[in-house]
Parts: structure tokens; sequence; C-alpha cells
């Protein structure tokens, strides 16, 4: 039996050092989906030894003893209650303690009992009756210049929060995450795996993922927020700026900008706090919503963007690097403005594509190019457009001409347009014009020869489904959803 391998004459003489090992053994020996009365009964014995070993934390437990047995109850039904009542106290010697901190006539918890405190609740912080005294000693602020809890807390409890065994307030994972950076890496990592698993995630499964993560919430700090870009800028560099890199990126992005506005009509912190490599000007311009903007005035908004991007990139010291690559990377946080630059430059009455429109698009797609290289790109990506609208305007639209057009742009080595660039227009043109709608299947078809492009186009007509309240029509976000599904289908 059991109870024969651990007594409670035993636990009673355990030290400090080691209550820790017995609780830890305890707990192996729980099953954590009973199945039968018999594994019920010995997680609730074992719950009550647990109760008896924490208690001994605060308690003298020969006076506990005598006291219960002068009430006439039993050990094993009254641990289970002292443990409640005990983390009950504690909490509020807790919350006593960290609001008569500044008191320095007040009785404080010292630092020692609270690092003894937090290492003995290791084990236990999955157990519901401990939630009071977790969320207590994460967001107690003490005075102290070190930390007073064990890495280990730390470590179990986001743990625990990550594999969803425990619920926890806002606070307390901002506290968690705010006090121990390696929590919060692994947060992070653990959302990258969620979001770039060998499965393509949609935008809106993405979305829900970062939501659920907390992650953005918590960003609203710009110090976590700062950590967790470092972590994408990162990636973004390891992957030479994937596209669902990007994506990822952008709808964080959004989360975050969405937890802002919730948490407070006004920024509690300047912009400049969470994009401190952007002038202020060009990160206020860029966090505007695009999405706001009445349809057909969005031109001048873009211009002002573009001429602050082309100002911070081209004017940057000889030699540097590093302003090109943090204008780019302040650039993709909020890729709404690419959709609209792209509906300005197909959808204009003007003869002439503005300049401007066309470095912005070229800046995005190709940041590692020189200004020689992106003012040629600037010429063909010209030539294209006119092409492409002049086919619009000469007659009902063929997808051969259509894709021979693009072909020509990407097969010219001078350099070439990029292929993206190139397949990311010629694909709105077909689906934000009627003209566009009868051929759409056939240009499809002509342009997804490979794997690789067909998840590029799935990728788009997903994003144009993600943010098409604002630049499609009804017809054409049908139209996307059958496509979507069709092409999602052969892979």
């Amino acid at each position: 039996m059991l109870t024969e391998c651990v007594h409670l004459p035993v636990l009673l003489c355990v030290t400090d050092e080691s209550q820790k090992i017995v609780i830890w053994c305890l707990c192996c020996l729980m099953t954590k989906e009973p199945r039968s009365s018999t594994e019920s009964g010995r997680n609730s014995w074992i719950r009550g030894l647990l109760s008896h070993v924490l208690s001994t934390f605060r308690f003298d437990m020969k006076e506990v003893c005598l006291f219960t047995r002068s009430l006439g109850y039993e050990s094993i039904d009254y641990y289970p209650s002292l443990l409640k009542n005990m983390v009950l106290s504690l909490v509020s010697e807790l919350r006593e303690s960290h609001l008569n901190g500044l008191n320095t006539q007040s009785r404080r918890m010292a630092p020692e009992r609270m690092m003894s405190l937090s290492r003995v609740c290791v084990p236990l912080v999955t157990l519901p009756d401990m939630e009071p005294l977790v969320e207590a000693l994460l967001t107690y602020h003490g005075h102290e210049p070190q930390e007073v809890l064990t890495p280990e807390f730390f470590e179990a409890v986001n743990e625990a929060f990550l594999l969803k065994k425990i619920v926890l307030p806002m606070s307390s994972v901002v506290s968690l995450w705010f006090r121990h950076l390696p929590s919060l890496e692994k947060a992070t990592l653990h959302l990258f795996e969620k979001l770039f698993s060998s499965k393509r995630n949609s935008l809106r499964k993405m979305e829900c993922c970062i939501k659920e993560s907390l992650l953005p919430q918590a960003a609203c700090q710009p110090a976590i927020f700062r950590i967790v870009d470092e972590m994408f800028r990162f990636v973004l560099l390891e992957t030479d700026g994937a596209p669902e890199v990007l994506a990822a990126l952008q709808v964080f992005t959004s989360c975050l900008v969405e937890a802002l506005k919730k948490e407070n009509e006004q920024l509690k912190f300047a912009l400049r706090a969470y994009f401190p490599y952007g002038a202020p000007c060009l990160t206020a311009a860029l966090s505007q919503h695009p999405e706001a903007i009445p349809q057909g005035h969005g031109l001048q908004p873009l211009l002002h963007i573009s001429q602050l991007l082309r100002e911070a990139v081209e004017d940057c010291t000889y030699g540097s690097q590093r302003n090109p690559f943090e204008s780019w990377f302040l650039f993709v946080h909020f890729g709404g403005w690419v959709d609209l630059a792209v509906e300005e430059l197909l959808l204009r009455q003007e003869a002439e594509p503005p300049a401007n429109l066309l470095w912005l698009l070229v800046f995005y797609y190709s940041p590692q190019d020189g200004s020689q290289q992106r003012e040629q790109s600037m010429v063909k990506l010209k030539v294209l457009v006119n092409h492409f609208l002049m086919l619009l305007r000469s007659g009902p639209l063929s997808a051969i001409n259509l894709q021979e057009a693009a072909e020509s742009a990407s097969a010219d080595p001078r350099p070439p347009v990029c292929e993206q660039l190139v397949r990311r227009l010629l694909l709105s043109l077909l689906l934000w014009t009627p003209e566009g709608h009868a051929i759409v299947w056939e240009a499809v078809t002509h342009m997804a020869r490979t794997d690789a492009v067909t998840h590029e186009i799935i990728g788009f007509l997903d994003q144009t489904l993600y943010r098409s309240h604002h630049l499609c029509v009804e017809a054409s976000r049908k139209l996307a959803r059958k496509l979507l599904k069709e092409l999602q289908a052969q892979v």
C-alpha cells in the first residue's frame, strides 16, 4: 500500500531543504486523469499530504496536531481546509506587506521567506487552491534590489500557463513576463511554433492564436513589446523575409493596436517607446489605420508616408546599413498601406503612376536594393502598370496577354521587377475589376505552376479576404473565397 511507504511522522520531520523533494515525489505519485474511484481516492489522500507538507512552512505541526485532536478532527479531514485558510492568510500577508512596503516600521515579509515560499510552491502551481497565492506572488512588488522569487517558480507558472493547466488574470501574466525574461522568450517561441508549423495557418487562425497567447495585450507595456518585436526581427532575418513571418508580424501589430485602443483611448506611452528606431513623424503616419481612409482618398497619406520613408532610406550616412533596414522593418509592421498602394495604382484615373507609389512598392518587396537598382525597377514597374491598364481599357481582357506582360517584366535582367510584386499586381487587377472576374481562373492556372507559387497565391487570397472589408466589393470577396477553396484542395 502507498500509505505504508509514506508516513506522517516522517513528513513532520522534513527540513526546509527537503520539502521540495518530498513535494515533487508526492506530485509524481498522483494520477493526472483518474479513471477509477481507487485512483481518485489516492489523489485525495496525496493532496492531504501535500497540504500537510506545505502547512509545515507556516505552522508548528505539534501544536496543530494537539489543536485538531481537541476539536475532534482527524488530520486527513483537517489538512485540506488548512491549506485553503493558509493560502488566504498568506495572500493577505503579501498584500499588507506590499501596501505597507514604504513604511519601514511596518512588518514586511522577509526576502528569504518570500524565496522559500516561492520554492515550496513550484510543484503546486496547478492546484486550484493555490491560484490566489500564485497570483499574489506574481503581482507582489517589494523594494529589494534583487528578485525575491525563485526562477524555478516563474518557470513552473509559465509552463503551466502555456499548457493551459492554469488560468491567470492579465495583471499576473504581465508581471510574470516583465519580471522573468526567459518566460517571455519561451512564451514567444511557443507562439511561433503554433504560427509557423508545417501546416499553413490562415490569417484569421493566426489572429485567434495570437490573441489567445495574451502577448499583444501584455505588449501594451513597451518593454515587453520590444522583446517580442526583436524576436520577430530575428526570425525575419533568419528566413530572409518569409511571407508567413511577415504576415504574422502584421497580424500581431494589428492585435497590439487593438489592445492599446481597448486599454485606453489615449496612449500611455509615446509611439517612440514601441518603435525607437523610426522617425516619430513616420511612425505616427504609419500607425494611422488605412482602413479608416474613405475609398479614393488614400493617395495623399500614401505619398506622405513614401516621402518620409524615402528620406529616411536615401539620406542616411554613406555606408550605413542600419537605417534602410530599420525603416523597412518599421514599414512592414503595417501591411495595410501596401494594399492601399496597389489599389491606388490599379484603380487610379491619372495617366501616369505616381513615382512615390512605385518607390513604396519596390522598397517593400526589394529593401536590399541600392538606390540605382531601385530607380531601374521603378521604371520597369511603371511600364508594367501602364501595360496592364492599357489591356484593361482596350477591350475584353485576355489571360494570355496579361501573363505575357507579367513574364516580360519578371524576365528582364536590368534588373527584373520582383516576381512577387508582379503577381500581386496581376491578381489584384483580376480580383478588383469586373473584367478580370471572367478570366481569373485561367490566369491563376497559368501562374500556379509550382507549389511555391500556389502557396503564394493562397496567401494572397487569404490576405485579401482578411482585409477585404476596405478593398473589395462583395463580388470580389465571393470570387476570392471560391479560388482559395479550389487551390487549397489541390495542395
